[in-house]
């Protein structure tokens, strides 16, 4: 155990007392942001200082309460789970700006403001929880968190859009954690532990057939929560429907929570490549039915969910590559796809406060009358249609060449997918382009111009600089996740830390 190793609850505690505080500010507006600002800003920082802590020195693990494992709850942020943090830290900070901005705007004119902060920091809390999660209950709990929250914050308002999607996403979310606490119990049936780095000995003894039972009903359950086809139909008539910061983390974060799952478990608990081959059918299915739904689409929101799924489809190409490179290119994926798909719905957002719709029936000449905002469209935009440099091209060629240095014809059509995948993404970004802000001006648009509130525009600034930082940091971004990719090939890095006596 290191020193920092105090700091590793941080990210789960600071959020949930900011909750509590902000409940209790309930009638001090101005007082309840200073806390939430300030709490997410503590996060962040922690986050950082974990990650160069990992980097440098290995898994930083803390035993709540003192007691082993598996007694005890133990967190670790290893260099996958504290990049998790450091992201998605960032980017729920630059969101909660962005609805400070928003003010008295859609959430505060329709929905008791009050609770927002508080619901917003509780679905943090779940966030960083799952990330630091070292045992299967624990990540369950996280989801659980981090779910409930969401609940709150996808009907905020209560509109009669809201209320009618929203048990859609409540009932999947359910029978997802059924599924998923099903298969919890049956792993603790199994090998009589849900601590993750005994499983990764424990689980390895079981007959072939029970192994395998275990690693499909684990997979489906995150196959649900992290939208891959065929499981994905909820999302795109879900996160449209809600307030634009909340569609924001929800599009950039809670999937993503649901591939770190897959990640964690399939390198750490079911290494091998026994479900490689479906694993790389789903991941192609996933890429060209999202991508080709959001070719489709007449409204930005509902095109950017879809291809919110498309993109889901690189990032498990690069898990069923199971190779340190697709490792390497999975993450560094996340990485980039969290911060430029929050980025683009938090630019819809502001679409939707200039011209009072995102149908794009309705916009025209946004890129005259708005040149800023055409901009902050323009370049996440093209990050995410993979335009050459930006960090969306580096990770796509990253899981390209990976999936070529494997071959044989599964790889080499999911190369192909990928390619087709990334040329439907930018015609479907160019289209939204050309007619939202390059066309003569429609209805939405023909009104005089409207000044954005400047803390929005900030906050989506900063996320469009995020996006591009990472292009000019790239190389030591991808030595991160390549050393966070050959630590989770290896699993003894993290065995080692949280059982440093061996496996009980």
């Amino acid at each position: 155990m290191t020193g920092y190793a105090a700091l590793v609850p941080l990210p789960v505690v600071v959020p949930l007392l900011g909750a509590a505080f902000t409940l209790l500010l309930a009638n001090r507006p101005r007082v309840q942001r200073t806390v939430s600002v300030v709490g997410l800003t503590t996060t962040l920082t922690v986050a950082a200082v974990l990650l160069v802590e990992a980097y440098r020195h290995g898994p930083v693990v803390v035993r709540i309460g003192g007691w082993p494992p598996p007694v005890g709850i133990v967190l670790v942020a290893d260099q996958l789970a504290a990049l998790m943090l450091v992201v998605s830290s960032a980017v729920t900070l630059c969101v909660l700006l962005y609805s400070i901005g928003q003010g008295r705007g859609e959430i505060g004119e329709v929905a008791p403001v009050t609770i927002y902060h508080p619901t917003y920091l509780v679905l943090t809390a779940g966030v960083t929880n799952a990330f630091l999660a070292g045992d299967l209950f624990n990540l369950f709990v996280g989801f659980e968190i981090l779910l409930a929250a969401s609940f709150v914050l996808i009907t905020l308002g209560g509109t009669e859009t809201r209320i009618r999607t929203g048990p859609t996403y409540v009932v999947v979310s359910i029978l997802s954690s059924m599924i998923f606490l099903a298969g919890v119990g049956l792993v603790y049936a199994a090998t009589g532990t849900l601590n993750m780095a005994q499983l990764a000995h424990r689980l390895d003894a079981l007959p072939d057939a029970v192994r395998l039972c275990l690693q499909l009903m684990l997979l489906l359950a995150f196959g649900i929560k992290a939208a891959v086809f065929p499981l994905s139909a909820w999302l795109p008539d879900s996160y449209p429907t809600a307030p634009a910061p909340v569609t924001a983390v929800f599009a950039g974060l809670l999937t993503k929570v649901g591939v770190y799952a897959i990640i964690r478990t399939e390198t750490l608990l079911f290494p091998g490549g026994e479900v490689s081959g479906p694993l790389m059918v789903v991941a192609g299915l996933t890429m060209l039915v999202g991508i080709l739904g959001a070719v489709a689409q007449p409204d930005m929101k509902r095109l950017f969910s879809f291809m919110l799924v498309s993109h889901i489809g690189y990032m498990i190409f690069g898990v069923a590559l199971g190779t340190v490179a697709g490792l390497a290119g999975a993450i560094f994926y996340v990485v980039h796809h969290i911060t430029v798909q929050t980025t683009l719905f938090l630019v819809a957002g502001l679409v939707e406060a200039r011209a009072g719709s995102t149908d794009l029936r309705r916009l025209g000449g946004l890129a005259r009358v708005a040149p800023l905002l055409a901009v902050l469209f323009f370049v996440p935009a093209m990050n995410l249609a993979g335009i050459p440099p930006f960090s969306g091209f580096l990770g796509k060629l990253g899981l390209l060449q990976a999936g070529v240095a494997v071959g044989g014809p599964l790889p080499l059509a999911l190369v192909a997918a990928g390619t087709a995948t990334s040329l439907l993404t930018l015609y479907a970004a160019s289209r939204v382009w050309n007619v939202a802000f390059w066309r003569a001006p429609q209805l939405a648009t023909a009104e005089p111009p409207l000044r954005l509130p400047a803390l929005m525009v900030g906050a989506t600034t900063a996320l469009v600089a995020l996006g591009v930082l990472l292009t000019v940091v790239a190389g030591p971004l991808f030595g991160v996740t390549t050393d966070a990719a050959t630590d989770l090939r290896a699993r003894t890095p993290y065995v080692r830390a949280v059982l440093p006596g061996g496996a009980p």
